[in-house]
């Protein structure tokens, strides 16, 4: 209990129709993160897909996690990780998409409201709190007058796709400096990017 460590959630839909969603680039960070610490997710009792590792020797441990369930249920996962591997909410990391910022643009932020993003609604519920870290990325808004549900269901355009795996690696540059240098640091970094 005592050791350094994070619980870093990356939120989406499960299953192969909607791996490529917008609403899914939390789960793709992970899968990134995941990659990066040479760690492998399993399925955990707690509903979740949970791998553990360490960005480098000595480093707080990461635990990481795909919730199985859909995005608006996503709160009893993270609730039960909490308490299974006894990490406060301090220390929760929630990657997530986020409308209200422009595409290949990471934005942190701690505690908040949930701007009415599902996920974000359903873990404040489950954990009682919204005094947790958000790593936010940005898939723009809409085109036209396309509906905000049907966006962020849709694949990345080919266009986005090209500048994908950058953004992706930004955001795991991101969750990696807020357990590392606090989140602060991250923000001066992220927030003033070009």
């Amino acid at each position: 209990m005592g050791e350094n460590q994070w619980l870093v959630v990356g939120l989406g839909n499960p299953g192969p129709d909607y791996a490529g969603n917008r609403h899914n680039v939390g789960a793709m960070v992970l899968t990134e993160l995941a990659h990066r610490v040479s760690a492998n997710f399993r399925n955990h009792r707690a509903n979740a897909a949970v791998a553990e590792g360490r960005t480098t020797p000595g480093a707080p441990k990461l635990v990481l996690a795909k919730p199985n369930t859909y995005m608006n249920v996503s709160g009893g996962p993270v609730a039960n990780l909490l308490k299974y591997y006894s990490i406060e909410p301090s220390h929760l990391i929630v990657v997530h998409d986020e409308l209200d910022i422009p595409f290949d643009s990471i934005r942190l932020k701690n505690g908040g409201g949930h701007g009415g993003h599902n996920g974000l609604r359903d873990i404040i519920a489950a954990t009682g709190t919204n005094d947790f870290l958000r790593v936010r990325v940005g898939i723009g808004r809409p085109p036209g007058r396309q509906p905000a549900a049907d966006f962020v269901l849709r694949d990345f355009s080919s266009t986005e796709r090209q500048t994908l795996p950058n953004t992706l690696s930004d955001a795991v540059d991101a969750v990696e400096l807020v357990t590392t240098d606090g989140l602060t640091a991250a923000q001066l970094k992220f927030h003033t990017a070009s």
